[in-house]
């Protein structure tokens, strides 16, 4: 649905003669009914990226294509077969809610844009307010609205820049909701964030990504890949000599003690959890209970960000 090849964005500097790199060498692929997570930090290029994957401004170099579309040689296709959801959404903000988005299912030809107005207002909750001037709204409303706007033409790909930043709690579990919802029919989201549990909720993959993609993978691989898997033995008491035991386990990559706490580091926690138990158990020990060490994607993503840093300096 999305394939991208070498692509690169430079932009003139603020000094004559020098540039900007925001995106190098992107390669990527976001297959049909995927919701894709770009993480980075501010300046790393999401926007640029999406920018470009949307027609709205031109690579320097690099192919690029989205739903069969090539950017740089079908770009009206692209603009008018994909939704767009930016950070800071524009709204006639004296035209009232149902005003803005018959507007845009015009510029759409929505085949019907009186009833595509009236579902997606409805769906997002704000059909009881569509006489309501957009200007008047709260900013989770704007966005909320923004939202309707970008599905009105029924897109299959869709484009969310940020699309809960600076919202209220409710208003982001609503939007989230609903992405949840549009994952359900099977459309494609690329979706940017700074909320890393939100895209650990939402997303298939995810991409780490700073002016170049660092990393790509489900959050669960790339947890394995960095961390493994491990399981902590919460015990009453715990014997450093109980630790070299289990560490002699031959599935055991890794023991350590906490505290009371055993962690272990081993492949198929499913399958070789018992034996440590029996283990434990025949050495005396007391096990209070189980559990699976799961890092957060945050350890993930700052560990690829801040390993950058480092080759960078």
């Amino acid at each position: 649905m999305i394939t991208v090849e070498g692509l690169s964005k430079t932009f003139q500097g603020a000094t004559k003669g020098t540039v900007v790199q925001a995106v190098t060498d992107l390669s990527l692929n976001v297959a049909e009914g995927e919701v894709f997570g770009f993480l980075g930090p501010n300046g790393a290029g999401k926007t640029t990226t999406v920018r470009m994957l949307c027609a709205l401004i031109a690579p320097t170099r690099g192919r690029a294509a989205v739903n069969g579309h090539e950017v740089g040689r079908d770009d009206q296709a692209i603009r008018r077969t994909v939704g767009i959801l930016t950070e800071t959404p524009g709204l006639y903000d004296r035209l009232s809610a149902e005003a803005n988005l018959r507007v845009f299912a015009e510029l759409y030809d929505v085949p019907d844009p009186a009833a595509a107005v009236k579902r997606y207002l409805g769906l997002l909750g704000l059909w009881e307010r569509r006489h309501d001037a957009a200007g008047s709204f709260s900013k989770g409303m704007r966005q909320k609205l923004a939202i309707a706007r970008a599905l009105l033409h029924e897109p299959r790909v869709l484009f969310l820049d940020e699309p809960t930043s600076g919202l209220d709690p409710e208003a982001a579990r609503l939007v989230r909701e609903f992405i949840t919802e549009l994952r359900g029919e099977g459309r494609t989201i690329f979706l940017t964030t700074h909320n890393l549990d939100e895209a650990d909720r939402l997303c298939d993959r995810i991409g780490i990504f700073k002016t170049r993609l660092m990393a790509v993978d489900t959050p669960a691989a790339l947890r394995r890949t960095l961390y493994g898997r491990q399981v902590v033995f919460h015990l009453a008491r715990l014997d450093p000599a109980w630790v070299d035991a289990v560490a002699a386990l031959p599935t055991v990559q890794e023991a350590r003690a906490v505290d009371q706490r055993l962690i272990v580091r081993l492949e198929s926690p499913e399958e070789n959890n018992p034996v440590i138990l029996r283990r434990l158990i025949a050495l005396g020990a007391d096990v209070q209970f189980v559990g699976e060490l799961r890092h957060s994607l945050e350890d993930i993503y700052l560990r690829f960000v801040n390993h950058d840093a480092e080759a960078r300096s």
